[in-house]
């Protein structure tokens, strides 16, 4: 007869095994692959955050859906654990409010397929090159955010996420209040959500506002693998 104590523990192995595995066989093919390649599913660590993959849909610049199998957001576990911290300081200040993660880890395909859109054009210099090594998002230490009422509905930011225009770049806020081109509470919106991510370890990129990396370029590039 087995002892109560060892049955309780196989039981309990067994649970979570196939818990494990119930996880997993939800997981798409890329999905599965990021987390092969270390990457964490956002969600996993906090709930809480929202994700809503703008590569995952079509209403992007490159006017169709990337992500063809990806609808969770993936970071380097480093990134992972201070996008939880940066959600922290949101809650602290706006309970009601959630981060809503556009864009995440993305494999060095898709990056390629991005950069053939843009190269040769007046944007080129919002899309990494491929051959350069790509951008912090292949690394997974990059994310694409903004801020989402409780209903989801993002808040004003003064231009769409992804806009490639002087309209996204966060050292230009001032004279575009002054110019009407924006709000002064999409500029406070902004404001808002550099402090929070700041405090959570994150840099902000100066033509995005919605951009953030975790670490430099040059030290994910000596340091980590990008995504496959």
């Amino acid at each position: 007869m087995i002892p109560s104590l060892l049955r309780f523990s196989l039981f309990g192995l067994l649970l979570w095994a196939a818990t494990a595995l119930q996880a997993a066989q939800r997981l798409t093919r890329t999905e599965l692959s990021m987390q092969q390649q270390g990457m964490v599913d956002v969600q996993t660590l906090d709930s809480t955050i929202r994700v809503s993959l703008m590569y995952s849909r079509p209403d992007n610049f490159m006017g169709r859906t990337l992500y063809e199998d990806l609808h969770r957001a993936f970071l380097h576990p480093r990134a992972a654990r201070a996008l939880v911290m940066a959600q922290r300081y949101l809650k602290e200040e706006h309970p009601e409010w959630s981060l809503i993660v556009m864009d995440a880890c993305r494999p060095m395909h898709i990056q390629q397929m991005m950069w053939d859109k843009v190269k040769g054009t007046p944007v080129e210099n919002y899309v990494s090159n491929p051959a350069r090594g790509g951008g912090l998002h292949n690394y997974g230490m990059a994310v694409d955010i903004t801020i989402c009422t409780e209903r989801g509905d993002t808040i004003e930011m003064g231009s769409l996420v992804d806009h490639m225009s002087a309209l996204s770049h966060i050292d230009r806020e001032a004279q575009l209040v002054q110019q009407k081109k924006m709000t002064a509470r999409a500029a406070q919106n902004r404001q808002l959500l550099r402090r929070i991510m700041r405090k959570a370890g994150f840099k902000p990129l100066r033509s995005e506002w919605w951009h953030f990396n975790l670490i430099y370029r040059e030290e994910a590039k000596r340091n980590y693998r990008w995504i496959r």
